[in-house]
């Protein structure tokens, strides 16, 4: 059991430092960017294992206390909506600079 949160906390950690990268490598990325259908389902799947896995671990803190029911169905709200964006973005990521040109877009 040890083992696997040890996996899941240096799964976060990782993360964390993949975003502080993505975070400076931001002004480099393409605004207009189309994924392949293909790549986009491959990048769903990703997705949705990733969400799944975030779900349990908000789930064990909320068993464990660490969070209440309420804080962690709001955690688990914003991630699924979070998902809903980015599947409506053909699982293009929105950098929040470019959240006003994309919304520009839809109007």
């Amino acid at each position: 059991m040890s083992k696997r949160w040890f996996s899941v906390f240096t799964a976060i950690l990782m993360t964390v430092g993949i975003m502080g990268l993505s975070l400076e490598a931001k002004a480099d990325m393409p605004t207009d960017v189309k994924l392949t259908t293909e790549q986009q389902e491959e990048i769903k799947s990703l997705q949705q294992d990733a969400l799944k896995q975030k779900k349990e671990i908000i789930n064990k803190y909320v068993e464990y206390g660490v969070f209440s029911k309420e804080k962690g169905q709001k955690i688990i709200t914003h991630l699924e909506e979070r998902y809903i964006k980015l599947e409506q973005n053909g699982f293009v990521p929105i950098f929040h600079d470019d959240y006003k040109k994309h919304r520009s877009k839809e109007s």
